[in-house]
């Protein structure tokens, strides 16, 4: 069978596709933040891009490293346990799912201010609905749009600062002297940029959109997307704020507080960047509504081939897209929209919270890396203080948030804990079988015949989980080491079955390894352990005879953490996890 054809993004495409999220902060964060910081808001913007720089080799090495879809999840599945990697999945699926239902409803609200008649949530339902269209056609025509829309904007929010530098250059500084002057509420100025540091932290979500589709970018490709967002979001939103200061009184901020780029055109060029402004706004907040169907496809795909969800969203059709977990997600939005109907407010507390919650497990992620995995190789590395201060920023940001917005902390728990139950329920679903397995056996006199029918179909679905067979590769490690593997597959998967395979050299003597995996199978009674000995060279071209061979997918294999002078890099051995 012939290989599909993967279309893989370059720089601009894959930068276009999660820059529409992050930037689309700069339509709405300035206002967010002048209304807890005032004059300083831009000073608060500023120590966001500084957390946003010590972010970027964070994200660098960790996918440098891992470079697998999944973001924090993928790191934390292969540095900690499966429960944490699901927790930071669900938090994930949670920021998309309010992203994209954020955006939407934004754009709408944007578009009403052209057309009066406009049903803001219908017109919603039919944008997520084109999206889910266009992303299940594929991603390279998705990255086609998304590029189109990043350029608009991008031309877009340059103009405004160019026509509103122009207007502060001839009208003078005077409403900025005014506004600087103002005194304070009743806080202290450290006080002050805290709380417009927590409230500005909102403009650097969707930072974590690239590290969920990295298999689908060209190599090198991924570490200039993290370059290029933190660029365009260290200029605009600082400088976006300090034309506003300059130029609108602080007072009458609140009152166009919703469209507060489309008033600042309208006041420095007038209706026609007004209505440019307008209508950039709806294109790229629908292109978050992109970044969020592309993100949450590459990320759920993961958690499904590590059976976390069942298989059935694997199922791809011609152009390799995922489209039953697209069209479950676009169900998923269209409900939460039902029941909040579309209140903004409740949506972006459980948005905040998610995203800041996620990257601040992605620094945790790291530094178990660094513990874990101090023998993988990366293309750069993080200095461990630097992760600690950035982790220690995002858990400042998300203590602000909850001081700022109590009420939609408390939405956010609503939302992260069913969705935290359905995957805890998909983890133990072998224990809640044979739960049920028991209970079909306590009543089945009075129920025979659907006991039994129940209990024959039941005990299938069982052994069809557990006959699932594992591989891990052995390069001849001691007994210590093939402990600590029996262990992670006891804790974390359901299999019965493993074969330990040495790749060794025709003249290499195994005879201290026999030995020590015949002591393991009497240790562990509950797993069939197979010893298998290969002679030749370890490499993919052996993973994929053996996969092949041996009808195992390539997920299911194992190895050690490679040294230094290990011949290839993980990305090369077609998903092999590491164990250890």
């Amino acid at each position: 069978m012939k290989d599909k054809i993967v279309h893989k993004l370059n720089e601009l495409q894959a930068t276009a596709i999660c820059g529409n999220d992050i930037t689309s902060s700069c339509l709405y964060v300035s206002a967010l933040t002048i209304g807890y910081a005032g004059q300083y808001a831009w000073l608060s913007l500023l120590i966001v891009a500084l957390v946003l720089f010590l972010f970027r080799k964070i994200y660098g090495e960790v996918v440098g490293a891992l470079p697998l879809n999944g973001g924090a999840y993928n790191v934390l599945l292969n540095t900690s346990t499966k429960r944490l990697a699901s927790f930071a999945a669900i938090l994930t699926v949670l920021s998309y799912m309010t992203t994209a239902v954020i955006s939407a409803t934004e754009a709408m609200h944007y578009l009403h201010t052209i057309f009066q008649s406009l049903n803001i949530l219908i017109a919603a339902a039919v944008v997520l609905g084109l999206f889910t269209t266009l992303a299940i056609i594929g991603i390279g025509e998705s990255a086609i749009v998304a590029v189109v829309i990043f350029i608009v904007h991008l031309v877009s929010l340059t103009l405004l600062v160019i026509v509103s530098t122009w207007f502060v250059l001839n009208g003078g500084l005077e409403i900025f002297r005014l506004n600087w002057a103002l005194p304070l509420t009743s806080h202290s100025i450290l006080y002050t940029l805290f709380l417009g540091f927590s409230a500005a932290m909102l403009g650097i979500s969707g930072f974590e959109s690239s590290s969920n589709f990295v298999e689908e970018q060209k190599p090198g490709v991924f570490r200039k997307t993290l370059r290029n967002m933190w660029a365009i979001v260290s200029f605009f939103n600082p400088v976006i704020a300090l034309l506003l200061i300059a130029i609108i009184p602080i007072a009458e901020l609140g009152e166009h507080r919703e469209s507060l780029l489309s008033y600042l055109g309208n006041t420095t060029g007038g209706a026609w960047l007004s209505w440019l402004i307008s209508i950039d706004a709806v294109l790229v907040l629908c292109g978050a509504v992109l970044t969020s169907f592309v993100g949450v496809s590459g990320l759920l795909k993961r958690m499904t081939l590590d059976r976390i969800l069942p298989n059935y969203f694997l199922k791809e059709n011609k152009n390799g897209s995922n489209y039953r977990i697209i069209i479950t997600f676009l169900i998923l939005c269209l409900s939460v929209m039902i029941v909040t109907k579309g209140e903004l407010e409740s949506l972006a507390g459980v948005y905040t919270f998610s995203f800041l919650a996620v990257m601040a497990l992605f620094g945790i992620g790291n530094l178990m890396l660094k513990v874990k995995r101090r023998k993988l190789p990366r293309p750069e590395k993080a200095k461990g203080a630097v992760v600690v201060i950035a982790i220690a920023f995002i858990l400042l940001g998300f203590y602000g948030n909850v001081i700022l917005n109590q009420d939609a902390f408390f939405t956010f728990i609503k939302y992260l804990i069913p969705a935290a139950v359905l995957v805890l329920i998909m983890l133990n679903r072998s224990q809640l079988i044979q739960l049920n397995l028991d209970a079909l056996d306590y009543f089945y006199k009075p129920i025979r015949r659907f006991a039994i029918l129940g209990n024959r179909y039941l005990r299938k679905m069982n052994q069809t989980i557990h006959s699932q067979e594992f591989v891990f590769f052995t390069k001849g490690d001691d007994v210590a080491i093939l402990n600590k593997v029996m262990q992670y597959v006891q804790n974390n998967e359901t299999t019965r079955k493993l074969k330990i395979v040495n790749v060794r050299w025709a003249e290499d003597s195994n005879e201290d390894l026999k030995k020590d995996i015949e002591v393991l199978d009497r240790a562990y009674p509950e797993i069939h352990i197979e010893f298998i000995e290969i002679d030749g060279v370890f490499g993919p071209k052996l993973i994929d005879e053996l996969s092949l061979k041996w009808d195992i997918p390539k997920n299911f294999m194992f190895i050690a953490s490679p040294g230094d002078k290990f011949s290839y890099r993980v990305s090369e051995l077609g998903g092999v996890r590491l164990i250890m």
